[in-house]
């Protein structure tokens, strides 16, 4: 498997129209002839899509489940893995130069405007992390309390929006970034900290005190996250539905889901502690690709 680093002036030097990027037989067709399937990564986004080690061996569960999938529709086809950014992961996919985005993204409408998305593989959820002893469970018990969120985040509108529908005096301390406002929890400055529970479950279990805290409260938001295709694609996402639908109902994504968010993983061996949602379980009967915004309505 060879690996492959994009950066951001790759993709500007790469910019190509959809109808350049692909054969007439589509994205099936160009890693059938190729041999060869382009896997867009990123290198920073435990345990959905990260990278270790200096080879910069790329794994997570988008990771693992994107090269299951291309095991089932394309096994002859070699790897390159390429890695992404946040900014370019949407144009590398639309302009050919990716086949396949297994990074975390949240499929809404504004984006399939540019890309399609596969069935949902993970429901991303707003919620709250506290300390293991504060006997908190509920945002209901926050009234008045010290709260911390991260500004800019979609987090902060959804705990004034609760604190408004409840009756609540929820007002939180704006941290810069992830990393400051879960400071403020782990000083003692604030009574918890909200924001995706993904992020909660990543914070906690590189901090000093793994299991000092625990991952609560209602769920504020909900995002769906999935694997990223070329628009008007239609053989290409037919197959990976159809892989991933296999998989989902046969247990395997249960299991690979159990192995990065509940189990130890590298690099430091510490587990997530982070059971699958009832609102991905429900998925994985009944796969749908819908976005976000049938989510929150």
């Amino acid at each position: 498997m060879k690996f492959v680093r994009a950066g951001i002036a790759l993709a500007g030097m790469l910019v190509l129209s959809p109808g350049q990027a692909q054969t007439a037989a589509g994205t099936l067709g160009k890693i059938q002839s190729g041999n060869k399937v382009v896997m867009g990564v990123l290198e920073s986004s435990p345990p959905m899509s990260y990278a270790i080690g200096a080879d910069r061996r790329y794994m997570g569960y988008h990771v693992e489940l994107c090269e299951k999938v291309l095991g089932r529709i394309a096994p002859q086809a070699r790897i390159e893995y390429m890695a992404m950014t946040p900014q370019n992961s949407l144009p590398l996919v639309q302009n050919g130069t990716v086949d396949i985005g297994c990074g975390p993204k949240t499929n809404n409408l504004a984006r399939q405007k540019e890309v399609s998305f596969a069935v949902t593989t993970y429901v991303n959820q707003v919620r709250m992390a506290v300390r293991a002893d504060s006997g908190i469970t509920s945002f209901k018990q926050l009234d008045g309390k010290n709260i911390a969120a991260s500004a800019g985040t979609t987090s902060v509108q959804l705990l004034r929006k609760f604190g408004r529908e409840n009756g609540l005096n929820l007002t939180p301390q704006l941290g810069k970034d992830q990393f400051e406002s879960f400071l403020m929890l782990e000083s003692g400055r604030a009574d918890a900290f909200v924001i995706d529970d993904n992020l909660l479950a990543g914070l906690i279990a590189g901090s000093k005190n793994p299991g000092g805290y625990r991952i609560v409260g209602e769920v504020l938001g909900a995002e769906p996250i999935a694997l990223v295709l070329r628009r008007d694609d239609a053989d290409f996402k037919k197959a990976v539905d159809t892989a991933l639908t296999a998989m989902m109902k046969s247990g395997e994504v249960a299991r690979i889901y159990d192995k990065w968010f509940t189990q130890p993983i590298p690099p430091s061996n510490t587990s997530l502690n982070l059971p699958m949602s009832d609102a991905l379980r429900q998925l994985l009967k009944e796969p749908n690709d819908k976005p976000v915004e049938a989510y929150n309505s």
